[in-house]
């Protein structure tokens, strides 16, 4: 007890320290321990995006953070998850999601859709990406393969057995196969490209290495319907020949 005021004190506490701040210095800011704000920034990162139905093709804006929603328009569920498979798959797979096929990953599925793709592992199911599948493999893919854009990556080797249906493809590594693209074929430098190739347009770079039969054109037509269909040739009817008039005999006098 302090003998001056009568005020008790603890003489093991720490004192408090009081400093003085200068006017130009500026003023700290104490960080808020409460719950709110540690997961404030948390929820802030979250975005949304625009996504359509399977079935009835409505578009909805849903939230990055939603594992799931229902269709406003047919009520269908819409699949939102992310998929990583790391073992032998043969589930039908619809998603707005991910797909990330590991090394150890076998995908047979004949029924597997998703909005992105990252291949590292056997393809020998039928895969449809919306967006983008991204390619980084050393094999051979017996699967079939269809994608809004295909990259395959510096260190990939790959061997397509069946066709392979994109709007553009880029390859960085080395690819074997046939490739239809709506739109551009684009081989970069180092990269190789061994197959025919129907599209809208190619770029090889300084580098680069393509060897098949090269058909610009609509990536729907086939080679004989990007030739104009020839008009059959038209025969004109032949004239009809009167027939000739034999004159009568004469009765002979």
């Amino acid at each position: 007890m302090c003998r001056q005021c009568g005020a008790h004190f603890v003489p093991s506490a720490p004192k408090l320290e009081v400093r003085l701040r200068p006017k130009d210095e500026p003023l700290e800011t104490v960080a808020d321990p409460s719950l709110f704000r540690k997961f404030e920034g948390f929820w802030t990162k979250h975005t949304s995006s625009v996504i359509e139905c399977f079935d009835c093709k409505a578009t909805q804006e849903i939230s990055s953070a939603a594992t799931s929603t229902i269709c406003p328009k047919c009520s269908k569920h819409i699949d939102l998850r992310d998929y990583k498979i790391a073992t032998s798959f043969s589930r039908s797979i619809r998603t707005h999601g991910q797909i990330h096929l590991t090394a150890k990953g076998d995908l047979s599925s004949s029924n597997v859709t998703c909005r992105s793709a990252l291949i590292e592992g056997k393809l020998r199911g039928d895969l449809h990406c919306l967006g983008t599948a991204t390619i980084n493999f050393i094999g051979k893919i017996p699967g079939r393969l269809t994608a809004e854009r295909v990259v395959v990556e510096r260190k990939s080797v790959v061997q397509f057995f069946r066709r392979v249906r994109v709007k553009s493809i880029e390859i960085r590594g080395q690819v074997t196969g046939e490739i239809v693209a709506e739109a551009a074929v684009i081989i970069h430098r180092h990269a190789m490209l061994d197959g025919n190739v129907t599209a809208k347009s190619i770029s090889v770079e300084k580098g680069g290495i393509f060897c098949g039969q090269l058909i610009i054109g609509s990536a729907g037509l086939t080679q004989a319907e990007l030739l104009p269909a020839a008009k059959p040739a038209v025969t004109a009817a032949p004239e009809e020949i009167p027939p000739a008039v034999v004159p009568h005999p004469l009765p002979a006098t």
